[in-house]
């Protein structure tokens, strides 16, 4: 166990230097900015998936697609001028879907719009059902360097159970065809399956091993509202199955010499997700695409926009300078809670003085929280570093509610 130290300390020095007498944003320098782009279509919608996927009716209309997207990252370049692209990640759906053609039109598109940085991680989401050896060696020519691919089993039974429309050995197919292409590959993988023993979660995460990709991503399903499963909820391990599941999974990547460096992301050394780092270190990212979020930081203001939901109105309304459906500044009341709900999925923390880096706001606000969180087990601080115990991340839900607003 780290040895608790007060936090209330570190408050104190910060007021010491008149910070924390601002009661408003008030940023010294902008966070790290990255691009998100959202692609709408899949073959078939899973009955666990709530993400904003439409099942394709025909014949896609990639190049009103693409032309929507340009128009969206044109309308949106003044929120963002002089600011340099870290990362991109383009998701889904099943952006794999796009042709190799649409997807060098769009990275060409970026480039000409966008000071993306030359070592920039640039993701593409692929499912294996989708895979084609010579659609991977374009993507790769064109700039793509790093894949996602959406296993979320090697077992045929689950995968069925789940709607996934591949199979365990296209699975393995896929992971192959990468292969010869990307160095940088992260695989998808879920547990608690419904039915799934702790034998069966463990095969899954041995064959994954196997392939000896950079990255795996490990998810507990979950019954999420507006799903064909929040519907019909299928038969789910218990609990303390679960748990276990959790925990094999844990010890089988650290023997394999994986970092487990967020709670659902696991890494070789130096392969952690610079994208999703920073979500979770609360970044900026500007989001086009139909339904695409995005939190861009001003030196006044945070905000967060939401682009229009349904591929055809989201093309119609881009083409017209209109892609945004929601925009609104967040609340000076509820930015610790957005920043916690994303930090504290960190497992070796955080600086507390990235609080006020990328909020603009004086540490005082979290102090009460902050001390009633460390009473509870949840967080401990130790050397000026904010990070959550094997406790809180097994509680995270209660831990990230206690910085709710008042």
């Amino acid at each position: 166990m780290i040895p608790i130290i007060p936090i209330k300390s570190a408050v104190q020095q910060q007021a010491h230097t008149g910070i924390a007498q601002k009661s408003a944003v008030n940023l010294s320098a902008l966070p790290p900015l990255s691009l998100y782009i959202h692609f709408p279509w899949c073959v078939r919608k899973c009955p666990y998936c709530d993400f904003n996927s439409h099942e394709v009716r025909g014949e896609i209309p990639e190049q009103d697609y693409l032309a929507a997207l340009r128009a969206d990252l044109t309308q949106s370049l003044p929120l963002i001028w002089g600011r340099k692209v870290h990362t991109v990640f383009i998701g889904g759906g099943t952006p794999s879907l796009l042709s190799a053609t649409g997807v060098a039109q769009l990275l060409s598109d970026l480039r000409a719009l966008l000071p993306l940085d030359a070592d920039a991680e640039i993701t593409l989401e692929a499912n294996p059902g989708t895979v084609e050896a010579e659609k991977f060696r374009a993507f790769r020519a064109n700039g793509i360097n790093r894949l996602s691919l959406g296993i979320q089993s090697f077992n045929d039974h689950h995968l069925k159970a789940l709607g996934r429309i591949h199979s365990a050995d296209e699975a393995r197919r896929a992971i192959d065809i990468a292969q010869q292409h990307f160095d940088n590959i992260n695989l998808d993988l879920m547990f608690a399956l419904p039915q799934q023993t702790l034998a069966q979660s463990h095969e899954d995460i041995e064959h994954a091993l196997s392939f000896s990709t950079t990255h795996l991503s490990l998810y507990h399903l979950t019954l999420e509202p507006n799903t064909l499963f929040a519907k019909h909820p299928p038969l789910l391990p218990e609990d303390d199955t679960a748990f276990a599941m959790q925990d094999m999974i844990g010890g089988a990547l650290q023997k394999a010499g994986f970092e487990h460096y967020e709670v659902s992301a696991y890494a070789r050394p130096g392969r952690a997700c610079k994208h999703n780092l920073n979500y979770w270190q609360f970044g900026d990212y500007l989001g086009i695409g139909a339904g695409a979020h995005g939190k861009i930081s001003f030196a006044d203001r945070i905000i967060r926009q939401v682009k229009q939901r349904h591929p055809r109105t989201y093309i119609d309304a881009a083409l017209a300078n209109k892609a945004i459906q929601t925009e609104h500044e967040i609340a000076i009341n509820d930015l610790p809670f957005e920043y916690m709900l994303n930090v504290l999925r960190l497992n070796h923390g955080v600086p507390l003085s990235k609080f006020t880096e990328y909020t603009g706001l004086p540490l005082n606000m979290l102090f009460e929280k902050l001390t009633i969180a460390q009473k509870k087990g949840l967080l401990e601080h130790h050397l000026n570093i904010l990070q959550t115990t094997p406790l809180g991340q097994r509680f995270l839900n209660d831990l990230q509610a206690l910085f709710l607003s008042d």
